[in-house]
């Protein structure tokens, strides 16, 4: 019989970004700097984990603060009125490749809860020197901002549009058992 292990993020070796194209020639980068995540599974087998992730929306950082300001905005994500984003995993599938899996969930933006599939490449489990178990995961999925809420646009001269609304997300993730 196995027991449920509990993990926590281990923020240092952990990272949340995105892309999106702008003016669709080239890709904007951002992060949230501000962000938690854990998991519940039976012993070492995330097959079956409870995933929950947080992203605070005010520490959204693309390297341009008039930019960033204008993601809090109610254009985009109204931080002042929704200060996160949250995803809840509900299923890791195996894929045909060796430590892949598809991750199922719920995000939630602004107040805008829809189903989403990750994919997810699991690095693997290791003690790190301090004698502390440690599990690592890429993960890269897309979006339709719209999808959530995010419609903010502008028209450019040829006729396109500023930003895309394909939002490409990439995340490592590390975390770490707890006793």
């Amino acid at each position: 019989m196995s027991t449920q292990t509990k993990w926590a993020l281990d923020p240092t070796h952990s990272e949340v970004g995105f892309k999106i194209k702008h003016l669709m020639i080239t890709n904007v980068s951002g992060s949230f700097g501000s962000f938690t995540a854990d998991a519940i599974t039976d012993g070492d087998d995330f097959n079956t984990a409870q995933i929950n992730f947080t992203a605070d929306i005010s520490s959204i950082n693309t390297g341009n603060e008039q930019r960033d300001t204008h993601l809090k905005s109610p254009d985009f994500f109204e931080a002042e009125k929704f200060a996160h984003l949250t995803f809840k995993g509900n299923g890791f599938t195996p894929t045909d490749e060796v430590g892949e899996f598809e991750l199922n969930g719920d995000l939630t933006i602004r107040d805008v809860t829809k189903p989403i599939k990750l994919k997810v490449e699991m690095g693997g489990i290791a003690k790190d020197p301090w004698g502390q178990t440690k599990a690592g995961f890429t993960i890269a999925g897309k979006i339709n901002r719209k999808d959530f809420g995010l419609v903010w646009n502008a028209p450019t001269e040829a006729g396109g549009l500023l930003v895309s609304e394909e939002v490409r997300l990439n995340a490592e993730i590390q975390l770490v058992k707890q006793a």
